[in-house]
């Protein structure tokens, strides 16, 4: 009987695929990848964030609505005014009651921002390909921020040039400080919406908890001062609530919209502290 040939003993050799990389200690060839390696940074999440923002319809339906409500209603309230309506206040204050519905869309879509990511999943696919979540919310509160910046100023600006060429004759207040300080009072109620929405990573929730924080300080003052004790409280609620704080920026209680700065401080100091919890939370706990 035949004894069974053995292979040659190069055969049992391990042999270097082209291009291939070595183990370490060996003389085989590195592999050098065609695509350009480079460093990751801020920018990449930003723009990586801007394209999601722009290519969901979330963010069509919300801003469009916000527009709608600021321009529509601001329009109609234009129209139902005169000359002498404008001698204290600014030519903005039309846009006031449109915003006390429209802050409502950017707040939502603050917290669609964040929190559809979880539900669908993609964040693990976002944490997946940028691994610095905080690099991730950051990119996220700076695209947010200057959207709902942009289209707020656009909208309440649009509506003072109008209702200015609507009321020539009159002597309106100087409006270009309300454009600012009530397009940054509403972007931050975003802000802190989405800042929410990444604590909750729940839509339902964060959207119901913002609308109880815009909403209660506005309803509950009304009962707090039905007693003494409480009627301080009241006071400070209704003062600092959001109806309230946009009604000081426009002029409304306080001339030529000199007012809602307290209001505003104190905002971007919740949201200041929001953010910071959210970027603990972020980092504590898993996807």
């Amino acid at each position: 009987m035949s004894t069974p040939q053995q292979p040659p003993t190069h055969a049992l050799q391990p042999q270097a695929a082209p291009n291939w990389q070595a183990a370490p200690g060996t003389s085989y060839a590195a592999y050098t990848s065609p695509i350009p390696v480079t460093r990751t940074h801020l920018g990449h999440a930003l723009t990586s964030e801007w394209t999601k923002i722009k290519s969901v319809r979330s963010t069509i339906w919300t801003l469009g609505v916000f527009l709608l409500l600021v321009i529509g209603i601001g329009l109609l309230v234009a129209a139902q005014t005169t000359d002498e309506d404008f001698g204290k206040v600014p030519y903005t204050l039309p846009a006031f009651f449109g915003l006390i519905l429209g802050q409502i869309c950017l707040i939502t879509l603050g917290v669609l921002v964040v929190s559809s990511e979880y539900g669908t999943g993609m964040i693990r696919t976002t944490f997946t390909a940028s691994p610095q979540r905080h690099r991730v919310l950051a990119a996220k509160l700076i695209i947010f921020f200057a959207v709902a910046f942009v289209v707020s100023a656009f909208a309440i600006g649009f509506i003072g040039l109008v209702t200015e060429s609507m009321h020539s004759g009159g002597e309106g207040g100087a409006w270009g400080g309300t454009v600012v300080k009530a397009a940054l009072y509403v972007s931050l109620l975003g802000v802190l919406a989405l800042a929410v929405g990444s604590m909750l990573r729940h839509s339902a929730g964060a959207i119901t908890a913002m609308l109880g924080l815009v909403l209660v300080p506005a309803i509950l003052p009304a009962f707090l001062m039905l007693s003494d004790s409480m009627r301080t409280i009241g006071e400070k609620m209704m003062d600092y609530n959001a109806p309230n704080a946009l009604a000081k920026i426009f002029g409304i209680s306080e001339e030529n919209g000199s007012g809602g700065g307290a209001q505003l401080g104190l905002l971007a100091g919740v949201t200041a502290a929001a953010i910071a919890g959210a970027f603990v939370l972020l980092d504590r706990r898993d996807v």
